[in-house]
């Protein structure tokens, strides 16, 4: 079965902007009726203790970490996102476009909450509601799912050898295996 062929930069720009336009529209209308609909800091059992909701809003990373420093975090999803949108110019490969869509939409979902969300421009908190106690003490959003979903397919496509282009990296060992002396 002979490979697809590559797509064409508006292509693959078209396919990373949708994507990122779903993923941040998703983001950011569950965070509208997080802060509308639930109490803050209240548990509300949605599956018992598999899944909750847990309205709060970080100024810091993960776990609130460095919650001193919320501006540096503006800084960084700035950047990861000029460079996600930098990287998009090279791609040529369907999978690339949506992993770095879904990427991008969470990068902007957070980063949108740091510009625009109290106490002010730049230092927002992000909002925060979903909760898995059984799994893990941190309470994340829509925004952190795709964030940590795509790094996680971008290092799997990295160790897999795709590129950017939809080609296939030929490491050194396969190429000697193929080419013995």
């Amino acid at each position: 079965m002979p490979g697809r062929s590559p797509l064409r930069r508006s292509a693959a720009g078209t396919i990373i902007a949708v994507f990122a336009a779903i993923v941040l529209v998703a983001d950011q209308c569950v965070k509208h009726a997080t802060i509308t609909f639930l109490p803050p800091q209240e548990v509300v059992p949605v599956w018992g203790r598999v899944f909750q909701l847990y309205y709060v809003r970080n100024s810091g990373a993960a776990f609130s970490i460095g919650s001193e420093i919320t501006w540096l975090f503006t800084l960084a999803l700035a950047a990861v996102a000029i460079i996600i949108i930098w990287k998009s110019l090279a791609v040529r490969s369907r999978l690339w476009a949506v992993v770095l869509g879904v990427l991008l939409g969470g990068v902007l979902g957070n980063l949108t909450d740091r510009l625009f969300r109290q106490p002010g421009f730049g230092v927002g908190h992000v909002v925060d509601m979903l909760s898995l106690p059984w799994l893990m003490p941190a309470i994340f959003n829509v925004a952190d799912i795709f964030i940590v979903t795509g790094m996680i397919s971008v290092a799997l496509m990295i160790i897999l050898g795709l590129q950017l282009d939809g080609t296939r990296a030929h490491h050194e060992s396969e190429a000697s295996a193929e080419h013995p002396e």
